[in-house]
């Protein structure tokens, strides 16, 4: 079986797309093609995972200025065209489009050669790319459920996240425990927040602990208020073993892109949400609204984001137990755990049920 994995940008899109190409190589024997651009993440992890890579060039269409638009619009005709032509040479049974730069091109030359196509969408809005094909793909995965009004054809499959966020025990020892980042680059709004919080939190909460990734860039500066502050904390630049991390917490204060969403409700992690402002679409604060609903999560507006509503929100929830493990169950109940299993089982379905084997 041949699959053409396409888009990419960021790890919220090739993170996700990587689980499923393992999972197809896996289970159906599968030939995985990456189609990306110049510009993503794509070209370096795709490469590392040990995938192909072909590149097409297209930028952004949304919230860039007019000459960057112009300058898309003028690419994309080429763009659909260097697709087609690798379409035809790789001549895949079912194409994927995760988002991002390069997903629209690939799947708009995929339905023009009929070929099977299924979009994978783990925010709640659609970004750019999905939403533009959406009435003409063969089948949409989705994390939640009122995507689907915008796919003809559509299942709630999750998003594929690493087993291990989903065998974390409940914690039941050691002090109250803040686990705080903004991403694998940080995220200063969140860093700058959290440090002018931090005498708030030593008053009102004496035993608090802190896990705070900060980032490379602010990374000097947040340490060095952490020593100065007296607080129990670890800083970080970037935390690997993220799932035991978030085992030794008791809330969590971070973004809410569709990766950290999905990693939470695998957890069943109590969450403060900080969506980023400028995210396209608004999907992080769709996102997150979300799991607000639900009593999973709290949401606090970047704009809202003071010491002293921050360290209120804080004290609130990690010193009521019964609301913390509310919240757990409530993100629990969102949670996918064979996201990528029936991933795998659309493309197959896609495929006529052919897998080659």
């Amino acid at each position: 079986m041949r699959i053409v994995i396409a888009g990419g940008g960021t790890g919220g899109h090739v993170i996700p797309a990587l689980a499923i190409a393992q999972q197809l190589k896996k289970q159906l024997g599968a030939e995985v093609l990456f189609i990306g651009t110049a510009r993503g993440i794509e070209t370096r992890l795709v490469p590392q995972a040990g995938f192909p890579l072909e590149l097409i060039q297209v930028g952004a269409l949304k919230n860039v200025s007019l000459m960057t638009r112009a300058k898309t619009m003028f690419n994309l005709p080429r763009a659909i065209a260097a697709s087609s032509r690798m379409l035809s040479e790789f001549d895949p049974e079912v194409v994927i489009g995760v988002g991002g730069y390069a997903s629209g091109p690939a799947m708009v030359a995929a339905i023009r050669r009929r070929l099977p196509t299924l979009a994978f969408e783990p925010n709640v809005v659609p970004g750019f790319a999905n939403r533009m094909i959406a009435r003409w793909v063969s089948a949409a995965a989705v994390h939640f459920e009122e995507t689907c009004r915008y796919f003809p054809h559509c299942r709630v499959t999750g998003v594929p996240v690493r087993s291990a966020f989903f065998s974390i025990a409940a914690k039941t020892e050691g002090p109250p425990t803040l686990l705080v980042f903004g991403g694998s680059q940080g995220a200063r709004a969140i860093n700058q927040a959290m440090i002018e919080s931090l005498a708030g939190l030593r008053t009102k909460i004496p035993g608090i602990h802190i896990i705070h990734q900060t980032g490379q860039r602010d990374y000097e500066h947040v340490l060095a208020a952490y020593q100065r502050s007296g607080i129990s904390g670890e800083v970080h630049k970037f935390i690997d073993d993220m799932p035991g991390t978030f085992g030794r917490a008791d809330l969590l204060v971070c973004r809410s892109g569709a990766s950290t969403v999905g990693e939470i409700t695998a957890a069943g992690k109590p969450a403060i949400f900080v969506p980023f402002p400028a995210a396209a679409d608004d999907h992080q604060n769709v996102n997150a609204r979300a799991l607000e609903r639900v009593g999973a999560a709290v949401v606090v507006e970047e704009s809202n984001l003071g010491a002293a509503y921050l360290v209120d929100t804080i004290v609130a929830l990690i010193g009521d137990a019964g609301r913390l493990q509310s919240m757990s169950a409530a993100a629990k109940s969102l949670a996918h755990p064979k996201a990528v299993e029936e991933i795998a089982e659309m493309v197959v379905d896609l495929a006529g049920g052919a897998s080659n084997l």
